[in-house]
């Protein structure tokens, strides 16, 4: 039977305390204990110094969600949706760590950023999120296995829908812990790669790279998108970078893009585009997220066609993926490149 409205808003409401318990589920390491087979709720508080009666309750909640499975024993085992919280690459257990801690913070300050047009995590923490995670090496190792494990299926939809020939040297431009890069490089053995980022977010990419066997044909270069850009590239590449900026930053950031291209260079965005309409749609709530955590936002087509305009692109098309992701495609304007600097920081 079809939930009443009030029934849906409450659930609504309440979304929280799921997503919550789920962190807690997550901080304790339960999907790795029981992932070789089913424990009494005794036998993980003795593991995770934990109430043994308060965790059982805990994991009740999440069983009656498909998040573990409780047995006619009381022993709680793995379900297909607590898998995706066992510690390894690719799961979403760095993504429950990140949402249930800062992320929780800065949502609870929403009314502070809708009255003020201001991040509540500047306002939380007194410092820019990606400063606060550079000062932070384990929250900095949280939230690039946090990305990759949001936004790692996304990295496929992209290579299948779009086509990379006619690129010589791709530019991962923010490119983080090199893993788009070093994906798109294995699919397209004939093209060379540079990834370029902060200097402290590099040395993490370049064990990546090394790992990936990639290092003759990747380089690694660490620098700031809002100073300069590497030039020599054929295509500058950036995923879910230019959201995290306002329009002046952004600005920025893409006449730095075109000043280090030639004329026949490609600009690729990958991003989630806002739809019209009243459709649910991911984009936009991560366009709410981007205005409590870095001060940025998602953006519609005529956005996108406005931005690019002003950083002397022409926005050629946008390529739809299997995702809620598109990659955004420009090309250089003809005449001179505008300096960074008529956009500010």
């Amino acid at each position: 039977m079809e939930a009443k409205p009030a029934q849906q808003i409450l659930q609504m409401l309440t979304g929280y305390w799921t997503s919550q318990a789920i962190y807690v589920a997550a901080k304790l390491g339960i999907a790795d204990l029981v992932n070789g087979g089913p424990k009494s709720s005794p036998e993980l508080a003795q593991a995770t110094g934990t109430h043994a009666p308060a965790l059982y309750r805990l994991l009740r909640m999440l069983a009656s969600a498909g998040i573990f499975a409780e047995d006619d024993q009381g022993r709680f085992g793995m379900t297909e949706l607590a898998r995706c919280l066992v510690d390894a690459p690719g799961s979403q257990r760095a993504a429950a760590l990140m949402m249930g801690e800062e992320h929780f913070r800065c949502w609870g300050e929403l009314e502070y950023s809708i009255r003020t047009g201001k991040t509540a995590f500047d306002h939380i923490f007194g410092q820019p999120v990606f400063d606060y995670l550079s000062a932070h090496p384990d929250k900095a190792k949280i939230f690039d296995a946090a990305m990759v494990g949001i936004h790692g299926a996304e990295t496929q939809a992209m290579l299948d829908a779009y086509d990379f020939a006619g690129v010589g040297t791709l530019v991962d431009v923010g490119g983080g812990n090199g893993s788009v890069l070093c994906a798109t490089l294995k699919r397209h053995p004939a093209l060379r790669g540079l990834l370029y980022d902060l200097p402290g977010v590099i040395e993490r990419a370049r064990q990546t790279i090394a790992q990936a066997g990639l290092g003759d044909r990747c380089r690694a270069i660490g620098g700031s998108f809002f100073e300069t850009v590497p030039s020599g590239g054929d295509a500058y590449l950036m995923r879910h970078i230019i959201h995290d900026w306002t329009d002046e930053q952004s600005l920025t950031i893409l006449r730095h893009c075109r000043s280090a291209m030639g004329p026949a260079g490609r600009l690729l965005l990958v991003e989630s585009v806002i739809p019209p309409g009243n459709a649910p749609s991911f984009a936009k709530q991560l366009d709410v997220n981007m205005l409590v955590i870095p001060g940025g936002k998602e953006r519609t087509e005529a956005e996108y066609q406005a931005l690019f305009q002003s950083a002397d692109f022409r926005l050629t098309r946008i390529v739809p993926t299997a995702m809620e992701i598109s990659i955004i495609e420009g090309t250089p304007l003809p005449g001179p490149a505008k300096a960074a600097s008529e956009s500010g920081k």
